[in-house]
């Protein structure tokens, strides 16, 4: 270990002195534009037939940026830029000699496919942010908002814009107008924004930009070039109105003698959503009685290891400026540091009910699906002086379950109290937009909790200060943060905390936390630190250091999978930067963790090599090995003995065909191994996009999941001949999914799209023991394995006679599982009118459990076939109003 560490600090050095060398600077080009003076606005057809044309100067000499960067694009671009009081125009000339071969794939918004022009424009000039506007050959219109210097790119930004194309002899051209009162700018007189534009050539996958931007130059917003000449334009502020209506139908397997389940339900309802500008800057996000219904479904997953399991948000209220709310805990280059752990994690907000009435033999439950949102603000935005704001205010109401007995009679008992919930963001840039400095702060509020619901935390308060400050031309960087948590509650709820899965702190060998049952209150830290190297050369790395303190709790209004970890972790990375004879590009990377409990155990260890490659026709190809040499877990015996691991070895290696081609192919498999195998696994995913027509997209593909652990948890029984249990099977898990979309584009504005996946996961146990000396090196020492004499099976319980006195000294179900699932959906959504859509959505889902004995398929054919479905139909519309 003292020759690696000699050895890493000596290539730190040699990146250091790397980067003191003096970097390439690329000088900023410039575009003047001009009102549109006593000129008719043009008319946006596509066609560049109108003389306003003619005012401006043909801006263009792009550069190749893909594959081969700062050389001669294989054809040039050339647009024009003018504007009025009310508008930006942006006419723009492709030029290809070769029209028949240009690419008009179909596709709804934001796909991005076939041949494109896009245009960025940073109008707060702040080299952070800017508005992305990409119209496709085909006429399909993409647009995001750019935050983070370009490492993050939300397309659930929707302004209203209008584009035209036309394809002629000699390439195809594109008319855009884009009203000011969707770009946030200044007031002063004459402005200057950053800008830069990017064509696509899509046979020859090569992408040039306006502005050269070299590919190993850090960053993407503060390498724009600029817009000069506009002169005298106000902000306009925004205000939209959007309401909507959802016309519901559900029908379902009808259950005998429950008023509940009756087979059917319908509803109507209607809501209103609100967009106002309270300056050119900021703006007000307003909604009552807000629509969540979700087009995707989330997919089919079940997991063993007890931690949840963290899904998207796709709420578009929640989506859209989302970047601003985003507090990550401990993300990183090398990865491995729990990158899903946030602040604020918003499907939190109208989540299902939390509890569950008690009941009685005979006694039926109406139990609510979701907790409405009774209503919620956001106030967001950024200013030109580089402060950005988010202010998010959310109340769900009181839910109730109502539960009926044989004889009618009824009672109402709740299971989501009402609450409130409040997320706080600021975050300042400075030395020229180099360094930033923000914090965050949340609130959870439940009122006047009922006895049935004292698990609940009364209050919840998180809160977090991060920082960044980048310098020599932004190829070095160090950042950081702070965060804390602090919750409140009865004596229960705090005492359930503490003994749930992300905590432990009642596990056995465990000195440094205990439960304390006494507890109304719980306060953790948490937080990360990095320095790192991303620009000016093949060279790059990033090392850190992220922590969460045993107390630390973020799960009201954030996730948090768990506590009580230190982690060191260390990327290095090389990649390429011109393509030669048989790549286009490829990257080397080196990782490796280290991570201790607060106690001082080292828990884990990890070393990881892995490769990527673009080859020169397009494919792409990965593959990774990691070796793990120290391992133990503190929450494998859920409240046990820390638990040793044994080393083990993994793979992965993926395969991609080229994406331009109407058929393409893909493959990804992974395998882990311990060393003595005492367990081991592996995952195939391979399947197939098909697109036999420009408006038609098909694909499949099929997964299977092989896991196989000596060692996986079952149940822990405190007093077995006065000593605990923790008991163990030897699991065989087999699942096997696959997802199925169509997507059918009758016009850029018409989109028909279908998602189905069948999932079946079906886990058998045997040789039950249970765990003794759960430190010991060897496998075979840390368990007691009971043979055929000690354990027997009956009315679907195990009973375990462990001295065979004859009598049973405890008892366990059955463990054996088999989930079964079909989920789709159906979408037709039409935007009629910018802004303004109409979807009709028929979504399905099949939930069974199947027989553990039978095969993956049969089980699978005979839980989804021939069974009655819940059908949801929905027909939503909304119209959106700008003021």
């Amino acid at each position: 270990m003292k020759h690696s560490g000699l050895f890493f600090l000596a290539l730190l050095l040699s990146l250091f002195v790397q980067a003191q060398d003096s970097t390439e600077v690329i000088e900023k080009k410039k575009y003047y534009t001009k009102a549109l003076g006593e000129y008719a606005a043009p008319t946006i057809n596509g066609i560049l037939e109108d003389k306003v044309w003619e005012q401006v100067e043909w801006g263009g000499d792009y550069i190749e940026w893909q594959p081969d960067e700062n050389t001669p694009p294989t054809h040039q671009t050339q647009f024009k830029i003018l504007y009025d009081s009310k508008n930006l125009y942006i006419g723009v000339r492709c030029l290809d000699p070769e029209p028949d071969k240009i690419v008009k794939r179909l596709s709804r918004r934001d796909g991005f496919d076939g041949d494109w022009i896009e245009f960025n424009i940073d109008s707060y000039f702040d080299k952070r942010t800017a508005f992305s506007f990409t119209i496709t050959a085909a006429g399909v219109k993409g647009d995001e908002f750019i935050s983070n210097n370009g490492n993050n790119w939300d397309s659930s930004w929707n302004p209203i814009w209008y584009a035209k194309t036309n394809i002629d002899d000699e390439g195809w051209t594109a008319e855009i107008r884009i009203p000011l009162s969707q770009l946030k700018f200044s007031t002063e007189k004459e402005q200057v924004w950053g800008f830069q534009s990017t064509r696509r050539i899509f046979r020859a996958e090569e992408r040039s930009v306006w502005q050269r931007k070299p590919v190993d130059q850090p960053g993407w917003v503060s390498e724009f070039g600029e817009l000069h000449g506009l002169k005298n334009i106000q902000p306009q502020k925004q205000l939209e109105i959007q309401p909507y209506t959802v016309a519901k139908v559900e029908t379902y397997e009808a259950e005998d003698g429950n008023p509940f389940q009756d087979g059917s339900d319908n509803s109507i309802t209607g809501g209103l959503d609100a967009k106002i500008g309270i300056t050119n800057d900021l703006t007000l996000d307003l909604t009552v009685n807000p629509d969540f219904g979700q087009v995707d479904a989330d997919p089919s997953a079940i997991a063993l290891d007890g931690f949840q399991i963290f899904f998207q948000e796709r709420r578009p209220f929640f989506v859209e400026n989302k970047n601003i709310f985003d507090f990550s805990v401990s993300q990183s280059q090398a990865g491995n540091t729990f990158g899903s752990d946030n602040i604020f994690y918003s499907r939190r907000i109208g989540r299902s009910p939390q509890g569950y009435p008690d009941t009685s033999d005979g006694e039926f439950v109406d139990q609510p699906d979701n907790t409405p949102i009774i209503g919620a603000a956001k106030f967001s935005g950024k200013t030109k002086n580089g402060w950005a704001i988010g202010v998010l205010e959310s109340v769900t109401s009181q839910r109730q379950a109502t539960i009926v007995n044989g004889s009618g009679d009824r009672r109402k008992e709740i299971v989501e109290p009402l609450t409130n919930y409040f997320v706080g963001r600021l975050q300042k840039d400075f030395n020229q937009r180099n360094s930033y400095i923000g914090g965050i702060i949340t609130a959870t509020n439940r009122e006047n909790l009922p006895e049935e619901l004292n698990f609940l935390h009364e209050a919840a308060y998180t809160g977090g200060l991060d920082f960044k400050h980048q310098w020599n031309n932004r190829d070095w960087y160090v950042g950081g943060n702070i965060t804390f948590s602090h919750i409140q509650g009865s004596e229960e709820a705090i005492t359930n905390t503490q003994q749930s899965i992300t905590h432990l702190f009642n596990r056995v060998d465990a000195d440094h936390v205990a439960v304390d049952t006494t507890r109304t209150s719980l306060t953790g830290t948490g937080g990360n630190v990095q320095i790192g190297k991303i620009g000016n050369g093949h060279w790059r790395f990033e090392s850190g250091a992220t922590w969460r303190s045993p107390e630390l709790d973020l799960n009201d209004i954030g996730f948090q999978r768990q506590a009580d970890d230190i982690r060191h972790y260390t990327w290095i990375g090389y990649q390429t930067l011109k393509p030669d004879s048989t790549f286009r590009r490829v990257g080397i990377n080196y990782n490796h963790w280290s991570a201790w409990d607060f106690a001082g155990n080292h828990n884990y260890m990890q070393f990881n090599t892995n490769s990527w490659q673009n080859w020169k026709g397009n494919w792409f190809t990965n593959a990774g090995f990691n070796f793990a040499p120290i391992q133990y877990s503190n929450f494998n015996l859920r409240g046990g003995p820390r638990l040793r691991i044994s080393p083990w070895m993994s793979f992965w290696n993926s395969i991609n065909t080229d994406n331009r081609k109407k058929i393409r192919f893909s493959a990804f498999h992974n395998g882990r191994k311990a060393v003595d195998n005492s367990f081991k696994s592996y995952y195939v995913e391979a399947g197939f996009v098909y697109q036999p027509l420009n408006a038609l997209r098909i694909s499949a593909f099929p997964s299977l999941s092989i896991n196989h652990d000596k060692l996986q948890f079952i149940n822990n029984f405190d007093d077995v001949g006065g000593s605990p249990r923790y008991l163990n099977g030897e699991i065989d898990q087999r699942t096997l999914s696959m997802s199925f979309r169509l997507n059918y584009t009758i016009n850029p504005n018409l989109t028909i799209q279908y998602w189905g996946q069948p999932f079946i996961s079906r886990g058998r146990y045997s040789n039950f023991k249970h765990v003794t000396d759960p430190l010991a090196k060897r496998f075979e020492d840390r368990i007691v394995q009971y043979n055929d004499n000690q354990i027997s099976f009956a009315d679907g319980t195990y009973s375990v006679d462990e001295n065979l006195d004859g009598l049973e000294d405890f008892n366990f179900d059955d463990p054996d599982f088999s989930f079964v699932q079909f989920r789709s959906n159906l979408v037709i959504r039409w935007e009629y009118i910018p802004g303004s859509e109409i979807f009709l959505v028929w979504s399905q889902d099949v939930t069974q459990s199947g027989n553990p004995a039978e095969g993956l398929l049969p089980s699978l054919g005979d839980n989804i076939f021939g069974q009655k479905p819940h059908n949801i139909f929905l027909l939503k519309a909304t119209y959106r109003f700008v003021l």
